[in-house]
């Protein structure tokens, strides 16, 4: 249902020349009585304990004031958020929300993954999204138990980053760049703050459909110091970057590129045109050899299906975040 209507509405927009009508379901409202977003210490090695936990009391606090309004299904979301295990770079509750979690320990990681999410990621979706491993949280975690799984002697750090405002399914905004422009500029910011944090750990962009848009905008505006800190950036699921090839990414990083052979992506036309000044679609199809990125091999999977524990895709990618790359394979 979901691929047939993105499907639909991309057709609409490339193939009419028009601008697909926003039918989404209206973004959540800021919950009355919220508290306050604290004023956070500055991401930093000796900061990010107290960032974890002036970020767990704002979580608690927020789940409190839903609980307080009626809003159940809020604050059931945030009593999850707000275990003690777990630990937030950023949070705010305001409309979608935004959430970045930390799985492990970033100061002294020896490898960094970052994980971009696509459309339909909000707060409400960060945990649970049609299947535990298919939200942001599930995939994070996933990631991180099979980087562990593959390498034990190495430390790693997983970074389930929805730091954006991603669009959702059906809304004009699923085939434009709009979102990722804004995603981006927020994303090449975390890459920086990760290098003030552990400077020695290489740091790998993992993108996942609409967040491949949003990686490749930040590879274009980032600075030399943050893409000195990055080892790899792997596109799975794309619907396109935004951009004809991987040269015009502006990066001498690695591009690695993946796509499961039933995920419905694949029939997404793969065109970019301005229409009233508004880049809608997403160009060459990352899987091309137009394109050029490095092929990993992704199973017989779906679009949601790429981090699921025990899959080939998930493999792969982790190889990839460890620096094994030249491990990839079909079986």
């Amino acid at each position: 249902m979901r691929a047939a209507r993105l499907r639909r509405g991309l057709a609409m927009a490339l193939t009419a020349c028009s601008i697909v009508v926003t039918v989404a379901a209206a973004a959540r409202s800021t919950v009355p009585g919220t508290p306050v977003q604290p004023e956070l210490p500055a991401v930093r090695a000796d900061n990010l304990a107290a960032r974890y936990a002036a970020n767990h009391r704002f979580i608690t606090e927020s789940g409190r004031a839903a609980r307080d309004m009626g809003d159940d299904g809020r604050a059931k979301v945030l009593g999850q958020l707000a275990r003690k295990d777990r630990h937030f770079l950023s949070f705010s509750p305001r409309g979608d929300g935004q959430v970045v979690e930390v799985l492990g320990d970033l100061a002294h990681a020896d490898r960094i993954a970052v994980v971009v999410p696509g459309s339909d990621t909000t707060v409400d979706t960060f945990d649970q999204l049609g299947t535990v491993y298919a939200s942001l949280h599930g995939g994070a975690s996933a990631l991180h138990a099979e980087m562990n799984r593959l390498q034990p002697d190495r430390k790693t750090a997983v970074v389930a980053w929805y730091g954006y405002p991603a669009p959702r399914t059906m809304s004009r905004d699923i085939v434009s760049t709009d979102r990722a422009l804004d995603g981006g500029r927020r994303l090449a910011g975390l890459i920086g703050d990760l290098r003030t944090v552990n400077a020695a750990a290489p740091v790998s962009l993992l993108c996942h459909s609409y967040g491949s848009v949003v990686c490749a905008t930040a590879l274009r505006r980032m600075d030399a110091p943050a893409e000195s800190s990055l080892a790899e950036v792997v596109l799975f699921g794309s619907p396109g970057t935004g951009v004809r090839s991987r040269a015009e990414l502006r990066t001498r990083v690695p591009v690695w590129a993946g796509r499961g052979a039933t995920d419905w992506i694949e029939g997404v036309p793969h065109v970019s045109l301005d229409l009233l000044g508004e880049q809608v679609g997403f160009g060459t199809d990352p899987v091309t050899a137009a394109f050029g990125a490095r092929i990993f091999p992704a199973g017989p999977g779906s679009h949601s299906d790429y981090l699921r524990p025990g899959g080939l895709p998930l493999r792969n990618i982790s190889l990839i975040a460890l620096g094994r790359g030249t491990e990839v394979s079909d079986d």
